[in-house]
């Protein structure tokens, strides 16, 4: 049994792999390109992977591939029309990132509330060693109690996120992308209610048709002057253009962002060269804490544990 890792880098060095020997040959790879990944996956018989595309261009030539383990809870790299016709098992693993996801949010959103950049640089530039007094708040900031929560995709990740916020102390609204989501315990708000609502806004819906370029210039307009916009979704959420027009003209509080429309960033973002520190971009590293990565590979691991035993764990 040859198993091929063919993006091993998004998984960490920090993460043993070695158990995966135990079900056989392991060959890894840090990155693959697709036109590598075919090659490579010539005389495999299964594949753990994240973003490398799977269709016929890069498993035509792996006529003994068997299954696919993808190492992430999303599938859109996967052809499902083409690995059925070949009858190759497609598993993912859900859950894993959720308390690691709702931690960064309120990482992101305090960085921004709480100008912690700009506080960190008055220190550290000398600036707060020539002050005659104690203190300093040319930055003004609010308590999160009492404030209103905005939260754009109830299911998990949005659900253990008002559950912090409200432990904060806040009001917490959402908005249902699909139309389909009723949860009794918050208030369901429409698009509108929740922009001009809310004084923080997180994002954790997927990309569809119903949430392409959702936040853009007309929805930043209506929202608060003060308001705080935080994306742990996906980056095409949010119009990157209009993001970094918003803010120019101080028409949001801020904004903190873990996804954006190309990862890595594309040399011409809107975004790459905003000196401001209302903005800050983490590089798709909200699910990524040590734990969440254990979890992850203990999962793909018992995937492909339970395919070679005859079983379905997890199949798509």
């Amino acid at each position: 049994m040859k198993i091929v890792i063919l993006d091993a880098m998004t998984l960490g060095s920090d993460i043993d792999l070695s158990k995966f020997e135990q079900l056989g040959e392991v060959v890894r790879y840090e990155t693959s390109t697709q036109e590598e990944a075919a090659k490579r996956l010539e005389d495999a018989d299964i594949v753990i992977v994240n973003k490398v595309p799977m269709n016929e261009s890069t498993l035509k030539n792996a006529t003994k591939l068997k299954m696919i383990a993808i190492t992430a809870t999303g599938f859109n790299n996967i052809d499902f029309d083409y690995t059925r016709s070949r009858n190759i098992t497609v598993a993912n693993v859900g859950g894993y990132s959720t308390d690691s996801v709702v931690q960064h949010t309120f990482a992101l959103m305090f960085y921004v509330m709480e100008h912690l950049k700009y506080y960190d640089d008055y220190v550290k530039n000398g600036d707060y060693a020539r002050c005659p007094v104690f203190t300093h708040f040319d930055r003004t900031f609010m308590e999160l109690k009492g404030k209103t929560w905005g939260i754009i995709g109830l299911g998990e990740i949005g659900r253990n996120v008002a559950e912090v916020a409200k432990a904060f102390g806040c009001r917490v609204i959402y908005y249902s992308t699909s139309g389909k989501n009723n949860n009794s315990g918050y208030e369901r708000v429409s698009f509108d209610e929740i922009l001009a609502q809310s004084d923080i806004l997180s994002i954790h819906a997927p990309l569809n048709d119903a949430t392409l370029n959702l936040m853009n210039y007309e929805a930043f307009c209506k929202m608060k002057k003060h308001a705080i916009l935080i994306n742990v979704g996906r980056g095409p959420i949010i119009n990157e253009a209009d993001l970094a027009r918003a803010l120019r003209e101080d028409r949001i509080g801020g904004a903190g962002l873990d996804v954006i429309c190309k990862e890595p960033m594309a040399a011409d973002s809107p975004l790459k060269d905003m000196a401001d520190d209302r903005l800050i971009i983490t590089p798709h590293i909200a699910w990524a804490t040590v734990e969440a990565r254990t979890r992850l590979m203990d999962e793909v691991y018992k995937n492909i544990e339970a395919f070679l035993k005859g079983e379905a764990r997890n199949v798509l």
